[in-house]
């Protein structure tokens, strides 16, 4: 099975088939074990009413306890091994699934990271979420046909050829049943490929939307709109359900005619084999032994239609991951070298410019536009943006991270010790931690947990609170250390009391470190060496706070916006 630190190897992206054919090519001796086990094992289902026939006709019918009593202990035998035989085969498929689904786990989300800020831009959050806790799942299972599918292809050949020895009648209707159920099932396998696929693209947008709405909840019960989006969504899964009993229907009915027809089909074998018997066709022990073969046909039956149906929703899952291994990262043909020493970072679109070494704020009547100006500047979406007179498009985009880093307030927070959490992908000692804590006024936060920075946090940092959380994330960037800093909005969910000692800490932090803060907080603007005003997208004016309250009438009515919802907060 595949080891956690192992590559998992160059997937086929060519389609879903394709990728279930890699997933087998990736474990050929575990995958043909499987089928070898499969096939030995119903096959050795199928020698049992062979050996009963022959205990009837050599033993029992003629009075030969010694015959009997031979075939009885090969019957026991046979069956001994066959248990063996089951064991093995079942766990050899439970390997080859496990290995399938941690493999396709590493290549999504090697994937994902690759793709790195791109991936959002490129695809939905609740396909990616889809695909983890479901394709991955039914890629896995689909694999089942490796071993008992191929099994049941040999067992059903074979018992073909122990009834042709018995009668050429039967063999020729078991041959020919099998295709007669493929030609009855099959066009419900494709029908069924088109309503899962279809199920699996609303199961994505409606995921989407759950986070969307968890994460807005809070905004949008104070705007009132919580009944509007919880009407939206319920519209939403309403239809997702419908879509969902079409698929429950068309696998219901696979379900059902993989029992009801070769029962049926079987049956009729049935009928055959004793009409032949009370005509002396065939001996008594034939007569066993077909209806044993009976039987034991159901089972190869069941599998390949089984297998099938499998294999269609795995093709349909696998198409949706090759879909997204398929997705590329945007190609970076720069090769310039960043400005040697720290430079003023430019944005012609808005007229923003960073200078190198100062604080500097941005405050925009409207938020979107300050996140788009440093969406540029840090080099997330292009533009004709600046770095030392150097376009930044131009400029390597690893040398870019290297020296610019941008700071998301909804940045993701991992699963792990704090200690490491803040510690990103550095090693820091205890005590640089410890600082970059401080400098976030986040020393309650260590105090507060039990193990202190060997703490555990939960998953986005559930377990802590929504200000803790931005704390947390602003040591982080401070951790950092980059020689230029973008940050959105770091301190909104503090209160006025921790928001200045966060403001004056900065000052230390970042002394002689090139800044940009997105905020309208005063408490953050009266420190700012410089603050741009931004219009619709446009610096309208530049200045001190000071100043831009005396002198700018819509900069003083942004922040008295500002801090009456400070005073509400």
């Amino acid at each position: 099975m595949i080891d956690a630190y192992e590559d998992p190897g160059t997937p086929d992206c060519r389609g879903g088939a394709r990728y279930l054919w890699w997933l087998v090519r990736r474990q050929p001796g575990r995958c043909a074990a499987g089928a070898v086990f499969g096939s030995v094992w119903m096959v050795g289902l199928a020698a049992t009413p062979y050996l009963m026939s022959r205990a009837v006709d050599d033993g029992l019918a003629p009075g030969d306890m010694g015959a009997l009593a031979l075939w009885t202990g090969a019957l026991f035998a046979v069956n001994g091994v066959n248990s063996w035989l089951s064991i093995m085969r079942h766990r050899t498929m439970t390997r080859v699934r496990m290995d399938a689904n941690f493999r396709t786990v590493k290549v999504v989300v090697g994937q994902t990271v690759r793709l790195g800020a791109s991936l959002e831009r490129r695809t939905g959050a609740g396909e990616v979420v889809t695909i983890g806790v479901g394709d991955v799942q039914v890629i896995a299972q689909s694999l089942t046909a490796v071993g008992p599918g191929v099994g049941a292809v040999v067992a059903y050949a074979v018992v073909a050829g122990l009834l042709l020895s018995v009668s050429p009648l039967l063999a020729v209707v078991v041959l020919l049943g099998v295709p007669v159920i493929g030609l009855v099932v099959g066009p419900l396998s494709g029908r069924l490929r088109g309503t899962e696929t279809e199920y699996r693209e609303r199961q994505g947008v409606l995921t989407a939307r759950i986070g969307d709405l968890a994460g807005g909840l809070r905004v949008l019960s104070g705007l009132g709109g919580k009944n509007l989006v919880s009407d939206a969504f319920r519209r939403d899964s309403g239809r997702l359900r419908e879509q969902g009993y079409r698929v429950g229907a068309v696998t219901s009915w696979i379900q059902a005619l993989s029992m009801g027809l070769p029962t049926l089909f079987l049956a009729g074998v049935t009928w055959i084999a004793a009409r032949l018997a009370a005509q002396g066709g065939i001996t008594v022990g034939e007569l066993v032994s077909v209806y044993g073969y009976v039987a034991v046909l159901v089972w190869p039956v069941m599998f390949l239609i089984e297998c099938g149906y499998q294999l269609s929703r795995g093709v349909v899952a696998g198409r949706r991951v090759a879909a997204l291994l398929r997705l590329e990262p945007p190609a970076d043909a720069a090769t310039a070298d960043p400005p040697a020493e720290p430079s003023a970072l430019y944005d012609p679109e808005s007229g923003v410019r960073v200078r190198p070494g100062r604080l500097t704020a941005l405050a925009a009547t409207r938020p979107a536009d300050a996140l788009a100006v440093v969406e540029r500047l840090g080099r997330y979406t292009p533009s004709a943006a600046t770095w030392g007179g150097v376009r930044l498009d131009e400029i390597a985009l690893a040398r870019v991270r290297e020296r610019i880093l941008v700071a998301d307030p909804e940045a993701d927070l991992f699963t792990g010790p704090l200690r490491e959490v803040v510690a990103g992908r550095g090693d820091p000692s205890d005590e640089e931690v410890l600082r970059a804590l401080h400098a976030a006024a986040a020393d309650d936060v260590v105090q507060g947990l039990p193990d202190g920075l060997a703490t555990t946090l939960s998953a986005q940092g559930r377990s802590l609170s929504g200000g803790q959380r931005q704390r947390v994330r602003w040591a982080r960037a401070l951790l950092a250390d980059p020689e230029v800093l973008l940050a959105v909005e770091p301190t909104s969910a503090l209160d006025a009391h921790t928001e200045a000692t966060v403001a004056d800490r900065l000052l230390e932090a970042r002394g002689g470190r090139t800044t940009l803060l997105v905020t309208t907080s005063p408490l953050m603007l009266a420190r700012a060496d410089e603050v741009v005003f931004l219009v619709d997208g446009k610096a309208a004016a530049s200045g001190s706070h000071q100043g831009l309250l005396e002198y700018e009438p819509g900069y003083r009515d942004l922040v008295a916006r500002d801090t009456e919802g400070e005073a509400v907060r």
